[in-house]
């Protein structure tokens, strides 16, 4: 006679260390403690599918989780153009306060900047893109520049030098 295949409430566990249930004093809830076994045993394989999906790189892991990074900015290097909107702020700014002396609270503002900016049609918002463009291709221009500068090493400074300045 052939056996029958157990169904899914009967088929076997495979074997692991008992679970220690402990009735607590005030509900009369079951704690269940997992094992120190089982728990190293679930600590590894945590770790092991980790290596799998994170990128492999020479940072810890304590400098990945803070963030920070380890480049040194540059004071000669041109720094980036506002865009369209930061221009539309600026003067967006001056007349909200003219019309609205009361409110100092810079998130309201910029919560009122925000608003209109989002309702203005595209013809509004024409001058302050051209603006942020043309500034824009000036910074190109200054980065252009600033890289050339760079790899011909006449932005070099040697450690004696700047302890002068």
């Amino acid at each position: 006679m052939p056996k029958k295949k157990p169904s899914k409430s009967e088929k076997s566990v495979p074997s692991s260390p008992p679970v220690s249930a402990a009735p607590t004093e005030r509900s009369g809830m079951v704690l269940r403690v997992k094992s120190s076994e089982k728990m190293k045993r679930l600590a590894l394989m945590s770790r092991e599918s980790e290596e799998e999906w994170r990128p492999k790189s020479g940072r810890s892991v304590k400098t990945a989780a803070r963030g920070k990074k380890n480049v040194k900015l540059d004071a000669k290097m041109p720094k980036k153009p506002p865009t369209a909107f930061f221009y539309f702020l600026e003067d967006f700014r001056k007349d909200y306060q003219e019309q609205n002396p009361d409110v100092k609270s810079m998130r309201d503002i910029g919560k009122a900047c925000g608003e209109k900016w989002k309702t203005m049609t595209y013809e509004e918002k024409v001058q302050y893109y051209d603006i942020a463009t043309e500034k824009r291709r000036e910074f190109d221009k200054a980065m252009a520049e600033y890289v050339k500068r760079k790899e011909s090493g006449e932005d070099e400074e040697t450690e004696d030098d700047s302890n002068f300045e």
